[in-house]
């Protein structure tokens, strides 16, 4: 499973991906390709955990005689708030780099992705809201003949492959809504991931984050069109198996490189597959919870409820997941004999009894701070015309005006577990 993981990361990135273990010596002569002269944005910045590696870092660039154009830049806080975006591209701005490297997980390199942008296009357009929705920055870009600097991103958390995708999840967190960028134009230009690096990640970011990976893959497989299925269905499924077969093992044993790496690869895949597809359901009502969960951790207590809610249409596609699942031991049923929403039921069951046995919260009710209002927050975010990419993404066709009535039934199970309330559409 690890070397077809590996050949399809290839075949995706190519020269461009620099993946594995032990490979963060590799960073400066990487960088000197494109640039001598960089800002270097890093995830906690000052905690102890980072330095060792921040060190290396330092170390390589410094040998491929790459000059750091001035202080480290401060990364973003989780889910990247608006604030933190506009702290890194104002010291962007003073330090005029030729490159810019991010060292941290998700939400730095979120930021990142936000604050090249700014740093290209603010003098004429200033206001980040502009920048959200889909193909945004690159029809400015267009518009005003320009071109984004390049921007490194060195992974360090197996989580969301934000150093591989189009995708910036930026932060109001007045709000505590989500709002999302959608452009090829943020792709870093180059990426790196040693796997071993995530060894030093706390517990509940290498749960969260193997569960968000395993949510990317699930739902471009769920919603992908049929003409683009043969290609995204070896990577979903295999991101999938490499995620469900090892995060055991990586919780009883953090230190063990032969299960973060296939939990790197996995969650990596799971970046390729939102490079074919676009997530949906649960990545959506997630982006309205960010004060009481995390990213991963939303997704996967949504999740089960949207299998059961897609199944009548997919039943074929969640049969495979279902078989991985099967296979683990999270699932008793005969799948061979079950069609329609009863496939979707079976995998939902198998999936909850995984998240039980991690200790993820499965219904809403359980998340300390839920409340009524987060349920209409979501219904109300899912109207938003710059959100409704992912409504698209998903296997039924839903419109705003069938929001409060499918979506909120959706909610609903998942408040206390009831699937029975799931109305199909």
């Amino acid at each position: 499973m690890k070397q077809k993981a590996i050949r399809l990361l290839q075949n995706f990135k190519g020269e461009d991906y620099t993946f594995g273990i032990d490979v963060l010596k590799q960073l400066g002569k990487k960088v000197a390709k494109i640039g001598k002269k960089v800002s270097v944005v890093v995830d906690s910045l000052g905690e102890e955990w980072v330095v060792p590696y921040l060190k290396n870092a330092e170390e390589s660039l410094k040998e491929s005689g790459v000059e750091v154009a001035g202080p480290y830049i401060k990364g973003a806080r989780s889910n990247a708030p608006r604030e933190d975006v506009a702290h890194i591209f104002g010291k962007l701005q003073e330090q005029n780099p030729e490159v810019v490297i991010s060292i941290g997980g998700g939400s730095t390199i979120d930021a990142v992705k936000a604050a090249t942008a700014l740093l290209c296009l603010a003098d004429r357009y200033p206001n980040i809201d502009d920048y959200f929705g889909n193909g945004q920055i690159s029809q400015m870009l267009s518009d005003e003949k320009r071109k984004l600097l390049p921007h490194f991103a060195v992974m360090i958390a197996a989580s969301s492959a934000a150093h591989l995708t189009k995708y910036s999840n930026i932060t109001d967190i007045h709000t505590n809504q989500k709002m999302l960028i959608v452009d090829e134009a943020v792709v870093p230009s180059k990426a790196l991931f040693d796997y071993s690096v995530t060894t030093s990640q706390p517990h509940s970011l290498t749960i969260d984050g193997a569960l968000d990976g395993i949510s990317h893959s699930l739902e471009v497989l769920m919603g992908i069109p049929e003409s683009k299925l043969e290609k995204a269905l070896p990577v979903c499924l295999t991101g999938i198996e490499l995620i469900v077969n090892n995060i055991k093992n990586v919780v009883k044993n953090p230190h063990g490189m032969s299960a973060r790496e296939a939990i790197g690869l996995g969650t990596d895949l799971g970046g390729y597959a939102i490079m074919i597809g676009g997530t949906n359901g649960a990545h959506l009502n997630s982006f309205s919870m960010t004060d009481i969960l995390a990213h991963g951790r939303a997704c996967a207590l949504m999740n089960p409820y949207y299998v059961v809610f897609f199944s009548h249409v997919i039943d074929d596609r969640l049969k495979k997941v279902a078989e991985i699942y099967r296979k683990a031991g999270y699932i008793q049923d005969d799948i061979k004999g079950l069609s329609g929403r009863n496939v979707g039921m079976a995998l939902a069951k198998g999936m909850i009894e995984l998240s039980k046995e991690i200790g993820f919260p499965t219904t809403l009710m359980e998340v300390p701070g839920y409340t009524e209002a987060h349920k209409m927050k979501c219904l109300h975010a899912a109207k938003d015309p710059k959100l409704d990419s992912k409504l698209k993404n998903m296997p039924v066709p839903m419109s705003a005006n069938d929001i409060d009535e499918y979506m909120g039934s959706v909610l609903e199970a998942a408040e206390n577990g009831d699937m029975g309330k799931i109305k199909n559409l």
